[in-house]
């Protein structure tokens, strides 16, 4: 029997170790290199607030989310859609609901359980895990792909493999292992790369000192926003530097991309999006004359203290008296954003490998045999399930490029791999 092909999986977030389990499935010999001490950290990190694996919308629907990379992650999504993702958390026990806003979650709310299945399952297929080896880049000539790789001790080797799926993700939350390092090594071997920016990220306000002390922590609930023809509505979150939140992440890419341009944005905030105009000044018309602007609005129009603490602070504290302005100001109140949060501190990236650099396996067409999957490639998309559906999908899509490349006959034998398949370290 002939030996089965050996794929590298360098990265142990969600889509490497999806890249692996279908790999191994598939047959091939399947090890797993990680920097970090464990795998699935950030994995782990998503499932703190309850693991929002992906989202009920029709598939059309949902791939619209995607934006410009609609067009490529649309097949890969459509290949492993939002049921076999559910259909595969199933079969490692975890069933899922979905929620009120469409989202879908294991039943646990938890990703430990799910992590611990999945990787119960890896080790039944044989695929090894290596932890604390960081990817340098690619080494030598010779048979086979070579990697380069150095160990919790700093002391390089190389490894030579027929195949390998990076999924290294993005630059978002370094803490978990998502550093951007391997954009380095991917443009120094020719390849395309567009900048790493911070997506569903916090956007910088310079708050006054009363304002921020009161309020920092503070969640601005049921809130609309309009930033020209992007709206979107939800709940938004007051930080020491500014203001973060789904609401803010709805649109945050066009946010980003103006602040980026001009330096700042003015917001629209609808602090009432149940009311129209009219119906809110007929109920601020209730109020009683010797009300102050501030009770007016807490009692009679209902908002709480941090919507018109944001009132003030937006208009340097001058609140019109007039009803008809008041009214005006809630439905439509501008808040400047002179910044964006660094992508340290982003939940998400965007930039990557270009995708005109991939073949429709994912596959870099410079760089025969290796595969980029996950948040490494030139997307984005809002919370809600869009970021892990679109890791899967990718990841799935990259091991089954593998598999059809190692099957053709054609398929270059040699890259710049050492002349060993076996460690030289």
């Amino acid at each position: 029997m002939p030996a089965p092909p050996i794929v590298a999986v360098v990265g142990g977030g969600p889509g490497g170790l999806m890249a692996a389990e279908r790999l191994a499935v598939a047959g091939a010999s399947v090890t797993v290199f990680e920097q970090m001490p464990s795998v699935g950290r950030k994995f782990l990190l998503a499932g703190r607030g309850g693991l929002n694996l992906t989202h009920s919308e029709p598939t059309d629907r949902l791939v619209g989310r995607y934006g410009p990379a609609a067009p490529v992650l649309g097949p890969l999504v459509e290949g492993f859609d939002s049921a076999a993702l559910r259909s595969w958390a199933a079969g490692l026990g975890e069933s899922t609901f979905v929620g009120s806003s469409g989202r879908v979650f294991p039943e646990s709310f938890r990703a430990t359980p799910l992590l611990r299945a999945w990787l119960a399952r890896l080790h039944v297929l044989g695929v090894e895990v290596r932890t604390r080896q960081r990817w340098t880049g690619f080494t030598g000539r010779g048979d086979g792909i070579g990697l380069s790789f150095t160990d919790e001790s700093g002391v390089a080797y190389d490894v030579a493999v027929d195949a390998v799926v990076l999924a290294l993700g993005g630059a978002s939350w370094p803490k978990v292992g998502s550093d951007g390092a391997w954009v380095a090594p991917l443009s120094d071997a020719g390849v395309g790369v567009a900048p790493l920016r911070p997506a569903n990220c916090g956007f910088v306000v310079p708050w006054t000192e009363v304002f921020r002390k009161r309020f920092g922590g503070v969640p601005l609930k049921n809130v609309g926003i309009t930033l020209d023809d992007h709206r979107a509505r939800g709940e938004a979150m007051i930080t020491d530097t500014g203001i973060e939140g789904g609401v803010m992440y709805a649109i945050g890419s066009a946010i980003r991309d103006v602040i980026e341009r001009e330096g700042s944005v003015d917001v629209r905030f609808d602090l009432h999006p149940d009311l129209t105009v009219d119906q809110l000044r007929q109920r601020l018309g209730r109020s009683r004359t010797k009300d102050s602007v501030a009770t007016v609005l807490r009692k009679a129009g209902g908002l709480a203290p941090v919507a018109i603490g944001l009132m003030r602070e937006a208009t340097g504290n001058a609140l019109p008296s007039d009803l008809d302005a008041l009214a005006a100001l809630v439905k439509d109140l501008p808040v400047r954003l002179v910044g964006v949060e660094s992508v340290e501190r982003a939940i998400s990236t965007a930039g990557g490998v270009r995708l005109d650099e991939l073949d429709d396996r994912l596959m870099i067409r410079r760089l025969p045999g290796v595969f980029v999957a996950g948040e490494m490639l030139d997307w984005e998309a809002p919370t809600g399930g869009y970021l892990l559906q679109a890791t899967f999908s990718t990841a799935v899509a990259a091991a089954d490029g593998v598999v059809s490349w190692l099957a053709r006959p054609d398929r270059p034998r040699e890259f710049g791999g050492s002349s060993s398949r076996n460690d030289s370290k």
